[in-house]
């Protein structure tokens, strides 16, 4: 069953992501997800749930998500993307 990492980043600075932009790509391809949003949002009822930039990526599993999240490549990039930015995650899994 697919799974879907989404996130919600809030800029600080641009420092960060020419490097974050050209190495992550190749970690989500690694196992096996793909990125199928990347925008502003505008909310439709209530409040905004992501106040900054959401991200939406589909991984195979909850499984292949866990393991890019957990990947050993990944803690660098953490490091460089919260030098300009704040980031949540959740993971929600596919109906099928």
């Amino acid at each position: 069953m697919a799974a879907y990492a989404i996130g919600s980043l809030t800029l600080h600075n641009t420092d960060w992501q020419q490097e974050y932009g050209t190495r992550m790509p190749a970690l989500i391809q690694k196992h096996g997800g793909k990125i199928l949003a990347k925008a502003a949002t505008e909310a439709l009822e209530g409040q905004p749930l992501f106040p900054g930039i959401a991200v939406l990526i589909e991984f195979p599993s909850e499984q292949h998500a866990k393991a890019w999240n957990d990947d050993p490549e990944h803690v660098p990039l953490r490091k460089l993307r919260s030098s300009g930015a704040a980031f949540d995650l959740a993971l929600v899994n596919g109906l099928s």
